[in-house]
């Protein structure tokens, strides 16, 4: 495994984060008159995931029949996901030593989120990983969401390196499979809040599981 380039998920893979979910679908439930246990069918929530905040709160809309507009619900998520980064977020268990080891050994590395910059700025500022990262990229700014490549495309540009030589570190089976069809090393992660562990381990060059934290690579040939 040689890496001269590392594109990194924010959530769920840097970030303890996805746990935003639950705290958001029992927010706006409560709000719009479904219930604290409110929580779109799976198929739905796969995609919301992996989507913009416009795109997914579109289909939330619309599928779930919540809110009075996709507008609305894109301004609530994007208020109570700057109050979930600001105050309840953590970093992922050997995040922070992992990039470290990154940093040391010349390894270049950027963001590729479906989050919008706005947000993932707040993270950034609150852990101070900006010394790690030279780009943080977005869907948002990309257009299209992680069941296209084009934000990972965006970022193997951005750092220069060899697709053979960059790999993609993700939690979501849906940014997985788009990482190895255009090419890349993938490093799966693993979350409790997430869909298809087997199938992410057995996509991905790489896999991080239960208990185990990104630091499992450098006893290998990072």
């Amino acid at each position: 495994m040689n890496i001269k380039g590392a594109i990194f998920d924010m959530d769920g893979t840097l970030v303890d984060s996805l746990s935003f979910w639950e705290y958001f679908y029992k927010t706006v439930g409560i709000k719009y008159g479904k219930g604290a246990d409110f929580c779109p069918e799976e198929s739905v929530e796969r995609i919301i995931r992996t989507s913009t905040f416009k795109q997914g709160m579109e289909l939330m809309y619309k599928a779930c029949g919540i809110g009075n507009s996709a507008e609305e619900l894109e301004n609530d998520a994007f208020t109570i996901c700057a109050d979930f980064y600001k105050e309840i977020v953590t970093m992922k268990d050997g995040v922070t030593e992992f990039l470290e080891y990154c940093l040391e050994k010349g390894i270049k590395m950027c963001v590729a989120s479906a989050t919008q910059k706005d947000l993932l700025s707040i993270v950034v500022e609150r852990f101070g990983l900006d010394r790690y990262f030279s780009a943080i990229i977005s869907c948002g700014d990309i257009g299209k969401s992680k069941e296209h490549p084009d934000v990972f495309l965006a970022a193997l540009e951005h750092l220069g390196t060899p697709i053979e030589d960059t790999y993609v570190f993700e939690d979501s089976v849906v940014a997985v499979e788009t990482a190895v069809r255009a090419g890349f090393g993938t490093v799966g992660i693993y979350d409790k809040y997430g869909f298809d562990h087997d199938r992410i381990n057995s996509l991905a060059t790489e896999y991080i599981g239960p208990g185990e934290t990104m630091m499992k690579l450098v006893k290998g040939t990072v």
